[in-house]
């Protein structure tokens, strides 16, 4: 897993490349969402534009980061979500809890 963080206005965009499945991917993405939110920083924006596969511990992460926001006024949205990754979402029944936006600029400008 590849994860690549850059703030553009007031927002966190988390790119991720690679299948998000238990282990060190999980444990990365967690480290880099937990880092976001201890300095503060409580919208987000993952790109999964590049994420052929997600398994659930990566969801189950991916929900409990969006509680811990959402307590904080924030929100996590995802961007580009690969074809993979909808139907994923969708299957367990977890995709209406997100905002889902076709690019990373459009998720960044809902926020506003």
């Amino acid at each position: 897993m590849d994860i690549n963080v850059r703030k553009r206005a007031q927002v966190q965009v988390i790119q991720l490349r690679g299948p998000l499945r238990m282990g060190p991917a999980v444990d990365a993405l967690q480290e880099t969402l937990e880092e976001a939110l201890d300095n503060g920083d409580t919208r987000i924006v993952v790109n999964l534009s590049e994420v052929p596969m997600v398994d659930s511990s990566g969801i189950g992460l991916l929900i409990r980061f969006l509680a811990s926001l959402k307590k904080k006024g924030g929100n996590i949205k995802l961007a580009q979500p690969s074809q993979f990754a909808v139907r994923t979402l969708r299957l367990v029944g977890v995709l209406n809890l997100f905002e889902v936006f076709d690019n990373d600029d459009a998720a960044v400008d809902s926020f506003v």
